[in-house]
């Protein structure tokens, strides 16, 4: 703040304050995130000094109040703007479009996109982000058909704000066309660029398509290089990230903070103790990065899954920094795995305390309570889970085909192939059956028979996907899964012996990783 202090000093010591000083001040405040200081000179230059704005002052302001939230302000700004007959000027609108998109008022970023005499780039680029980040990604493609449409050409930017787009909607052959007006502007050798395809193929499991992408970087830079490692890293490939970050440095990239976490991350995943811990020493020795909450919430996770829970918990104590729920949702899902109820419980008080609102602690704890028969404690924890108001986020696979994504949920029958995809499954039921697969009913938390929990767990929104998809993908394409929340155990076996049995590569993203599934086996080690 002493910037802020000496600049107003030096203000008022100028004798002749003109619109030109005075838009310098207020802009300058707006740079730095000043918001207050920054409506407090406006409205001093307005009605102390009765210096009216102009278009470069108000843009200025509109910005703060972007930063900030504060729609109010904003709207003030804007009537003015209106009233001084100023918002003809592009740069202007578009700094009140912003405000009114980060703020969710996406009628009012409509109606004053509806008024500009000439959209340019920045404004499409801005429509796009918005409805991408407010939960309308088909709009914000729309708008994207609008501008081309409109004979405005794209540019980085545009490409940026798409990506959110393709994510939010999960379509791979959106991604592919998206990639091909990428190419036809001519974007393709921008870095930045280049890396967003990267990490977009990536998070919609097509890690074949992001290393040829990154091979044709002529010379990636550290967020490329990271992004390839963080591919691999979240699909369970730890040696090949191994392998990226060797030959990261080996190029003379230096690596950062993130690069650590997600080398580290590699090899959590693939379980490789020995290189995890070797990393995580040399990071601050030979690299000079200082451990954070992400590096030490991996090598939790690492030692975790190794079954070192009590390394685990002796590296939290040690660690020089507050613990956060990241480090201790490690240490907890280890706990699960190994079936440790009593450094369960005593990990979830933790994260009660710092997430009290968070359900999936409390659920996470009752499901690991049921899984050994101790319903008295699950039925407490649900009922703490209800006097407190939170619910369970239902469990929905997503998969894709035909230019749309499909939905299924747990015994879904809503949708119009239901009648083969049910004997699709059946018939895949009694074929890994036959091969050696057996139900994993204890994934079925409720205490009810046997039979009941066999027909139960058979009908998982997974294994619906994946009944789908081997009925309409390809033979030769691999069949990829999104689900909303962690993949349970017995999908997870079944997924394994349908990749041996069918033989075919079944992708699942869970809410924790991406699985690979081929001829048996998974990229996580079956630890997830």
């Amino acid at each position: 703040m002493g910037f802020a202090e000496d600049a107003l000093k030096l203000f008022d010591e100028m004798p002749n304050k003109d619109l030109v000083s005075w838009n310098s001040l207020i802009s300058r405040f707006s740079r730095r995130g000043y918001v207050d200081k920054c409506l407090n000179a406006f409205l001093r230059m307005k009605f102390e000094m009765g210096i009216e704005p102009n278009e470069v002052t108000l843009m200025s302001v509109v910005s703060a109040c972007a930063s900030s939230g504060a729609v109010d302000e904003g709207m003030y700004i804007h009537g003015l703007a209106l009233k001084l007959g100023v918002l003809w000027e592009p740069k202007l609108v578009n700094s009140l479009i912003n405000l009114y998109g980060k703020s969710g008022y996406l009628d009012a970023v409509c109606r004053l996109v509806e008024t500009m005499p000439i959209q340019n780039v920045v404004s499409w680029n801005l429509m796009i982000a918005i409805y991408a980040q407010n939960g309308s990604a088909a709009e914000g493609l729309n708008c994207f058909n609008l501008m081309r449409r409109a004979g405005v050409c794209p540019d980085d930017g545009t490409v940026v704000s798409l990506f959110q787009v393709c994510e939010n909607l999960g379509l791979g052959k959106l991604a592919e066309g998206v990639h091909g007006v990428i190419i036809n502007c001519g974007l393709s050798a921008n870095v930045r660029v280049a890396t967003g395809v990267l990490d977009l193929y990536t998070k919609l499991g097509r890690l074949d398509c992001s290393l040829k992408v990154f091979k044709e970087v002529i010379d990636p830079d550290k967020v490329a290089w990271t992004a390839m490692l963080a591919g691999y890293a979240t699909h369970g490939y730890g040696r090949e990230a191994m392998e990226i970050f060797e030959s990261m440095v080996r190029k003379g990239v230096q690596p950062d903070h993130v690069t650590f976490t997600h080398l580290l991350s590699a090899c959590s995943h693939s379980g490789l103790i020995k290189e995890g811990r070797n990393y995580f020493n040399i990071m601050s020795e030979v690299y000079g990065v200082e451990p954070r909450l992400d590096h030490y919430s991996c090598m939790v996770d690492l030692l975790g899954r190794c079954g070192l829970l009590h390394d685990a918990y002796e590296l939290i104590k040690r660690m020089p920094m507050e613990p956060n729920s990241g480090v201790w949702g490690a240490l907890f899902g280890a706990c699960r795995v190994y079936g440790n109820i009593e450094l369960g419980k005593e990990v979830a008080e933790r994260l009660f305390a710092l997430e009290p609102s968070d359900s999936r602690n409390y659920i996470m704890l009752s499901n690991m309570y049921s899984a050994a028969g101790l319903w008295r404690d699950a039925s407490k924890v649900r009922a703490l889970m209800k006097e407190k108001g939170l619910a369970r986020t239902p469990g929905c696979s997503f998969i894709e085909f035909g230019n749309k994504v499909h939905r299924f949920v747990v015994g879904d029958q809503s949708h119009p192939e239901s009648e083969r995809i049910y004997a699709k499954l059946e018939d895949v039921i009694e074929k890994i059956r036959k091969a050696g697969f057996v139900s994993q009913t204890e994934f079925i938390l409720h205490d009810v028979e046997e039979a009941v929990k066999e027909d139960m767990i058979s009908k998982h929104s997974e294994k619906l996907a994946i009944a789908f998809g081997l009925l309409v993908i390809n033979a030769g394409m691999p069949i990829i899964i999104t689900k909303n929340l962690r993949i349970c155990g017995d999908c997870h076996g079944a997924a394994k012996f349908i990749s041996l049995i069918e033989k075919r590569t079944i992708i699942i993203r869970d809410s924790k990783q991406f699985h690979h599934f081929t001829n048996g086996i998974c990229t996580c080690g079956d630890y997830w």
